[in-house]
């Protein structure tokens, strides 16, 4: 095996170098492949996958010592091939699962659109009720169902829930660009990420000025990842970082007085 890989890889690395497309990004699609085929016919989790990986690395190491000290990225382009081929079998499983998630999601988000539904038709129908009451009954009434319709404790938790969802919809981009996703795959991600930043996004005036900065510059990022993604640029995995790192500190904003004190 550990001879049969580093030849397969050095002979297509020679082959490209040949032809003058010994480029980066040609050489972790190189070592991806020939890692993923043998790969495939070996047990998850064995040792024999890690001496695989091992043996990739080193094919290409070898192959370009003529380079000098100047090789950081060929290298780094043939230690994330050998992770993206060794672990291709794991993410399609991944993959699978994850859209499996979505559709439990999406049945989930359905049938609390319907609790919802039937509790406001029963709110109607109480509010109904009191139409002959006294004044101060129906006053007491309505005030409890508005309490309820209004209340700020469920809005702040739905707004926490979706700020969640976009950071771990931009965590999930990050894995599936640095293990060996394609590019639909990372842009569905950065596409669920905005719909769950779009229902995070303040909508109590106050609180919109005050956070109003750092949601537009994390709605900046997410335009510029989704550009980056298209034109297949080399530093996307740097932008998806950048991305990361900046949701998390858009969604450290403050909460008004009143609000802080429902989560005591």
């Amino acid at each position: 095996m550990t001879n049969n890989i580093k030849d397969k890889i050095q002979a297509d690395l020679q082959e490209a170098k040949a032809t003058g497309q010994l480029r980066t990004e040609n050489i972790r699609e190189i070592v991806k492949a020939a890692v993923s085929q043998v790969a495939a016919e070996l047990k998850e989790g064995s040792s024999e996958l890690r001496t695989l990986v091992i043996d990739a690395v080193s094919a290409v190491v070898e192959n370009l010592q003529d380079k000098g000290s100047e090789i950081k990225e060929e290298v780094t382009a043939s230690i994330e091939g050998a992770l993206e081929g060794v672990n291709s079998k794991r993410h399609e499983a991944i993959v699978k699962t994850q859209t499996e998630l979505k559709t439990l999601q999406t049945r989930l988000d359905n049938e609390e659109e319907q609790l919802q539904q039937e509790v406001d038709g029963m709110l109607a129908e109480i509010e109904q009720t009191s139409t002959d009451k006294s004044a101060n009954i129906k006053s007491a009434i309505a005030s409890a169902i508005n309490a309820i319709q209004d209340s700020e404790e469920v809005s702040l938790l739905k707004k926490r829930y979706a700020q969640l969802q976009a950071q771990l919809a931009i965590i999930r981009a990050n894995l599936a660009a640095r293990y060996g996703g394609r590019s639909g795959e990372v842009k569905d991600y950065l596409d669920e990420a905005k719909t769950w930043y779009d229902q995070a996004r303040p909508q109590v005036e106050s609180v919109a000025t005050q956070v109003g900065e750092k949601h537009s510059q994390l709605e900046n990022k997410l335009g510029e990842a989704g550009a980056v993604l298209a034109k297949k640029e080399r530093h996307f995995k740097q932008i998806l970082r950048d991305l990361l790192l900046a949701t998390a500190d858009s969604f450290k904003d403050k909460e008004p007085e009143d609000k802080k004190t429902l989560t005591k």
